[in-house]
């Protein structure tokens, strides 16, 4: 008999049916691998339906309709028409929340995303949602899907991690929400707090 505990999957783990602040903690910490590519999650950011700051406040459009899909679902969108940017849908289906990944700490696939991403600094690799998208390979064709599946690896952290907290960034409503999740003592994250 094997003393070592069986490696469960994030989305084993994350109960994506909560609110999107708790599913934003939860993130952090866990690995995101897409094709094998990607790191640690060390910044997130949440939204909700009641929140001015959502793609889901005016109700549901062709573009943000995987927001109201089921949880643990993607949506990916492309950010002032340049840049795609990744998030993963809690609540109940029909809700209209997600919670926005933000930059992850670059683990597997290096040499893929410094290729993708046509940048050397591992610090600058995916320190911002629209970076994170372009060197995981993220583009609207991952809309839609469900984060347990293929390409999708989504892996608890083994230790428990150091979570702050603040305002919301690049945003122009809403702002005060203190809904910005990061890891605490991270080198990779788009701002410090």
């Amino acid at each position: 008999m094997s003393s070592t505990r069986p490696r469960l999957r994030c989305a084993d783990v994350v109960n994506f049916s909560a609110p999107p602040v708790a599913v934003a903690q939860a993130l952090i910490g866990c690995t995101l691998l897409v094709d094998g590519v990607g790191g640690r999650i060390v910044e997130t950011e949440a939204y909700d339906v009641d929140d001015e700051a959502s793609h889901s406040f005016r109700g549901m459009t062709p573009r943000n309709g995987a927001m109201f899909g089921p949880p643990g679902t993607t949506y990916v969108y492309r950010s002032y028409g340049l840049h795609w940017c990744f998030n993963i849908v809690c609540r109940e289906a029909g809700h209209g929340a997600a919670v926005l990944l933000r930059a992850i700490e670059p683990t597997h696939g290096i040499e893929v995303m410094r290729a993708r991403r046509r940048v050397e600094s591992l610090r600058n690799l995916c320190s911002g949602p629209g970076k994170l998208a372009q060197a995981l390979g993220i583009t609207g064709a991952l809309d839609h899907r469900r984060i347990d599946e293929p390409p999708f690896v989504l892996v608890p952290p083994d230790v428990a991690s150091v979570v702050n907290f603040g305002a919301r960034i690049g945003i122009s409503k809403a702002q005060h929400l203190p809904w910005r999740f990061t890891l605490s003592e991270s080198d990779f994250l788009s701002k410090k707090l």
